[in-house]
């Protein structure tokens, strides 16, 4: 029987969960491996962060993700692919063999080497929002702590924004974005770059115009000055699985699977790829949760075409320019289409619904045809 292997519950693999659903082509065996029982959705992090919602409220277990869709689970994690052999590695030290697969399992984060009190990844997310929630509640009702978030992506600017509303509870606390000016938000219009300076400064968040580096000594530094830290968050953006570089397939530069509009590897059309781990070189576009979202109905679409031995015709074409909707931690956020922004409260709102409304439509479309329980190992 072939086998189709789901490396990871990355968010273009729910819309290959919904389309399993509906028509799984017979003959068939589906298999997701993923690590953790429950997925949260990185878009709603940052309201967690500040305290808008509960961990309930942004995420789905995987048995909800998997509910009435003919997939068999296996919770571990692939630590190496063999893309001539069609085989996978599990880090159980397992073998999967595959006939298709197709990889969403994002980026990871690279950890520098440093001394400081304490030093919290923002990837994973299941691993950083128990950690931080561990430093909160050991932090003393009369401390100061002082706090920098390294980074100058979008994930870094709202992360930062929500720490600083979720530590009013510790009048004097220090915030700081450890980003250099002239690349922060990179990609955006420079009036957006401008307005979320000014959010910056106005929540008295310091900008540490500098990147992040380590000393000779072990120390973390902005630039080449030592960081008197209490706290260190790294949101320094995704690198590419270190075990992408002995699979065999045509990677990047930086080590990213290269893939085509069909969202195929472009050196083995059986392998898929999709959101933070691969890269177009045809259309460039930014690594974002919006993109993976997007690429989702495409990805499903060509996968099941190829289970039914049919031509793989849809292509993902990224827009020209996206809404983008950036919480400011307070219920406020910095909106912009291209050259375009605005903000505000409603804004907030806004994105509020449309995250709410996401995580809406994967229960629903779970529920609604929930005929079978979750096979897992």
């Amino acid at each position: 029987m072939p086998v189709l292997l789901l490396a990871g519950a990355g968010h273009a693999h729910l819309a290959v969960l919904r389309a399993l659903r509906r028509a799984c082509p017979a003959g068939w065996h589906v298999v997701l491996v993923e690590p953790q029982a429950r997925i949260n959705y990185s878009g709603m992090l940052p309201g967690w962060l500040a305290g808008h919602y509960s961990q309930a409220e942004i995420g789905l277990s995987v048995a909800e993700l998997l509910a009435g869709a003919p997939v068999l689970w296996r919770r571990d994690t692939v630590i190496a692919v063999d893309a001539e052999a069609r085989r996978v590695v599990l880090g159980n030290g397992q073998s999967l063999d595959f006939d298709l697969l197709s990889l969403a399992v994002g980026g990871q984060q690279a950890v520098p080497a440093c001394r400081t009190p304490f030093l919290l990844p923002l990837r994973p997310l299941a691993g950083f929002m128990a950690a931080w929630q561990d430093w909160l509640r050991a932090l003393p009702p009369q401390a100061c702590p002082r706090i920098a978030v390294a980074g100058g992506g979008a994930a870094a600017v709202e992360v930062v924004m929500a720490v600083q509303t979720a530590l009013k509870a510790w009048p004097g606390s220090e915030v700081s974005l450890l980003a250099q000016r002239d690349a922060l938000l990179a990609g955006h219009a420079d009036g957006v770059r401008a307005a979320c300076l000014r959010q910056l400064q106005r929540k008295q968040i310091h900008l540490l115009d500098a990147r992040l580096t380590v000393n000779a000594a072990g120390e973390a530094c902005a630039g080449d000055q030592p960081l008197a830290l209490d706290l260190l968050i790294l949101a320094t953006g995704s690198q590419a699985p270190g075990w992408l570089t002995g699979s065999g397939l045509a990677l990047d530069a930086h080590g990213f699977v290269l893939a085509d509009a069909g969202l195929r590897s472009i050196s083995h059309p059986v392998i898929y790829a999709a959101g933070d781990v691969c890269t177009r070189q045809d259309m460039p576009h930014a690594r974002s949760g919006v993109h993976a979202v997007r690429a989702g109905p495409v990805l499903a679409a060509n996968l099941l075409a190829c289970m039914r031995g049919e031509v793989v015709r849809a292509r993902y074409v990224p827009r020209r320019a996206s809404l983008y909707l950036l919480a400011c931690g307070s219920r406020h956020a910095l909106a912009s289409w291209g050259r375009w922004h605005a903000s505000g409260a409603l804004w907030w709102y806004v994105k509020r619904w449309i995250d709410r409304r996401f995580l809406r439509q994967q229960r629903t479309a779970a529920m609604s045809l929930s005929d079978s329980p979750v096979r897992g190992d």
